[in-house]
């Protein structure tokens, strides 16, 4: 596992020994009849307080292996902080339990420090895109294709499916992320942070202008990703927690009852902020 994941448990367990953290109330999972489509690819993690955190569940076996109820019974009243760890020390479906805990317990922290994301400039947007851009996109968004090359820039895809490898009209998929070293600006999935190619693909990714991590997986402190060379962390904000968990229990779309948010390294408050905010129980931050 990524030293990302071991940053951010030591961020959580600096906040959690100033403050009782909230434990968890609940697994949400889509149903059988989402499977196949993107209805069906997120768990969620509730806590106590309300908090929500998202995690990717089609790695592998991971599905199935979270819907088997011996496996996961314990959960509702589980130390969220120990959940959260099984993101640094375990794996398959246990790191994604995990890592909805990290974003769960993001999410927490950040309300009760005040802290509410700007709202995303566009699924591209972010990264003020122009004609003699490179755009290298880790993890193929086939409605994204048209947008990047819209602006006049250049595309090259790295993907980890040999199926989808190969030139297109005006842009190709690669096996090899070495080719995102020539792209001066880089977009990738947030799946990164879950399937161990985080930091290969930041190995890469050194001399670009802009990084940005996208999907609604995004949910974790942004700070050990910042000092890694991400300039952007694009996540998913629920703003209607049972609108939300009700669509994902019925494989329905969920989106009405979230925003995009895009979190900007410039301007981003910090976790010693955000931390001090939370603990002086006033709003701030923002």
């Amino acid at each position: 596992m990524s030293d990302v994941a071991h940053d951010l448990l030591a961020l959580l367990e600096r906040y959690a020994a100033r403050c009782p953290l909230p434990r968890v109330r609940a697994l949400h999972l889509p149903p059988p009849a989402a499977d196949g489509t993107r209805d069906g690819e997120f768990c969620a993690i509730e806590l106590d307080d309300g908090a929500l955190g998202l995690s990717f569940v089609l790695f592998g076996d991971t599905l199935a292996q979270l819907r088997a109820p011996r496996d996961h019974a314990g959960l509702p009243g589980m130390d969220s902080l120990a959940l959260a760890r099984r993101y640094a020390e375990g794996g398959g479906e246990q790191r994604t339990l995990g890592f909805a805990a990290v974003n769960a317990l993001t999410r927490h922290l950040f309300d009760r420090a005040g802290y509410a994301p700007p709202a995303a400039g566009g699924s591209i947007g972010d990264l003020d895109l122009a004609a003699g851009d490179h755009v290298g996109m880790v993890g193929l968004f086939p409605p994204l294709v048209k947008q990047v090359l819209a602006t006049g820039a250049q595309l090259t895809v790295v993907e980890l499916r040999e199926d989808l490898a190969g030139p297109r009209e005006g842009w190709q998929v690669t096996l090899d992320p070495s080719a995102l070293a020539r792209c001066n600006k880089i977009l990738s999935t947030s799946t990164v942070l879950l399937n161990d190619t985080l930091d290969e693909v930041l190995a890469f990714c050194r001399h670009a202008q802009r990084v940005a991590l996208i999907g609604p997986g995004a949910g974790c402190l942004p700070d050990p990703l910042f000092a890694r060379g991400v300039t952007l962390l694009g996540g998913t904000w629920i703003v209607d927690a049972p609108a939300f968990k009700a669509a994902l229990h019925s494989g329905q779309p969920w989106g009405a009852h979230a925003r995009k948010v895009a979190i900007r390294r410039d301007a981003y408050p910090g976790f010693e902020r955000l931390m001090a905010d939370a603990l002086a129980g006033r709003p701030g931050g923002r």
